[in-house]
């Protein structure tokens, strides 16, 4: 897939650089207040273009009457549960005012369209429980989700943490 997917002379898709890092986290920061979570967003410029640097994460950019309105951030991931490969949505935000002009389905078919290009065979993304809007529109492009499963995170002060729980040194 090229760096630009031109859809028509009003909408246009492109990847994120590194460069990108602060817009990347601008857009993280509109997230955070849309889900009420403002707070919880720790992104920097400097963390976010080492991801993108690294390829641990990519973004990509709508881009509505040449300025950039909405944006997902994403990465590789795979399931040892179903065995295969797919990309993981992390971030996607479509701003307001643009949001019933049918960009948001775009995105998510550019991403279903990347997906499939990289040879995956799942897109996967997390939604915060009362966000019915969202979650209705993921369920129009026919999504369905696991609800049966609770995700757990460590955070980087218990990744130390439980870390010296295992010493190489006694094993």
């Amino acid at each position: 897939m090229r760096n630009t997917a031109t859809l028509n002379q009003n909408f246009s898709i492109r990847f994120a650089t590194s460069d990108d890092a602060a817009l990347v986290v601008e857009y993280m920061k509109k997230l955070g207040e849309y889900q009420k979570m403002a707070d919880e967003i720790t992104a920097t410029e400097p963390n976010i273009r080492q991801l993108l640097e690294d390829k641990r994460g990519e973004a990509a950019f709508g881009i509505h009457n040449g300025e950039v309105c909405g944006f997902v951030y994403f990465c590789q991931k795979s399931s040892a549960f179903t065995g295969r490969a797919g990309l993981y949505i992390d971030g996607f935000l479509v701003d307001p005012e643009k949001r019933q002009l049918g960009l948001g389905k775009i995105m998510m078919g550019f991403m279903c369209r990347l997906a499939l290009d990289r040879g995956c065979q799942m897109l996967e993304w997390g939604c915060l429980d009362w966000n019915a809007p969202t979650i209705d529109f993921y369920r129009k492009l026919g999504a369905y989700s696991i609800d049966e499963m609770t995700i757990f995170r460590f955070a980087p002060e218990h990744l130390v943490r439980n870390a010296a729980l295992f010493d190489p040194a006694k094993a």
